[in-house]
């Protein structure tokens, strides 16, 4: 996972976390208001096509529109806020791994209401996105572990840590199987994209510059000694202290014949 060790400029960080902010918000906000042209002109036609049927082929592909499918003016309404401020918290935090989670957060609430649903029932609403935004927030803030990652669950816990008990069947009405498969793949999502955004830049502390610049005073005076001071004294030669001398050599040389001119 990449990591910075040195912050930006806190200017230019300041204008790229707001830039990401207001993208997230946006994004949040035209998928609201998708929801809102839905649900309005959902009286001119029969929805109930669109929904999901639990096991049944006529009712598969419910999974890819019934997240845009509400009941009830207070159904979507309760869904468009928590999708607003958790959409919001998870693309400002995690913008590319709130991206490439979104079909797998859409596929696996709509699977799991197919799947778990009871025969003859029809499951709408864009709940189990939101329950899928929540669990993708609060595991990949026990992931990563980082500041913005902790601060990011715990916002998400503190608005919404309700969910965790929903994902059970508590109410009647309520689709908490829709609710536990968005959950099952807001921690799948989070485990494969955990390393998708980079760590956010390592403040330095005070301490830390301090020993750096010992560190570096410490160097630059060992290669100031080094230079100009003189080395050890057992490193000078002593004039008086000489090694042993060297033995004379004695040659041989063959005797010369006495008829040898």
């Amino acid at each position: 996972m990449p990591v910075h060790d040195s912050a930006l400029d806190p200017q230019r960080q300041r204008e790229h976390d707001r830039r990401r902010l207001w993208r997230a918000f946006n994004a949040s906000l035209a998928f609201v208001l998708l929801l809102l042209v839905v649900f309005s002109a959902q009286q001119a036609f029969d929805w109930r096509a669109l929904a999901i049927a639990p096991q049944t082929l006529a009712g598969l592909p419910g999974v890819l529109t019934a997240p845009l499918l509400h009941g009830s003016p207070g159904h979507v309404g309760a869904n468009a806020v928590s999708l607003l401020l958790l959409g919001t918290l998870a693309g400002t935090v995690y913008p590319r791994a709130t991206l490439r989670a979104l079909p797998l957060l859409w596929l696996g609430s709509g699977l799991g209401a197919w799947l778990l649903g009871d025969a003859g029932s029809h499951h709408l609403g864009a709940s189990g996105l939101g329950h899928g935004l929540m669990f993708l927030v609060f595991a990949l803030g026990l992931l990563r572990r980082d500041r913005a990652a902790i601060a990011a669950a715990m916002i998400a816990f503190m608005l919404y840590g309700g969910m965790l008990l929903t994902v059970l069947p508590r109410e009647p009405g309520v689709s908490w199987q829709a609710h536990l498969g968005g959950a099952f793949a807001g921690l799948v999502a989070a485990w494969l994209f955990r390393r998708s955004d980079p760590l956010p830049p390592r403040k330095r502390y005070s301490w830390e510059l301090e020993e750096e610049q010992a560190a570096r005073a410490a160097a630059l005076a060992d290669a100031d000694r080094g230079q100009f001071e003189p080395g050890s004294p057992r490193d000078v030669p002593v004039l008086w202290q000489r090694g042993e001398p060297e033995r004379a050599a004695v040659l041989p040389f063959p005797e010369r014949r006495r008829d040898e001119p």
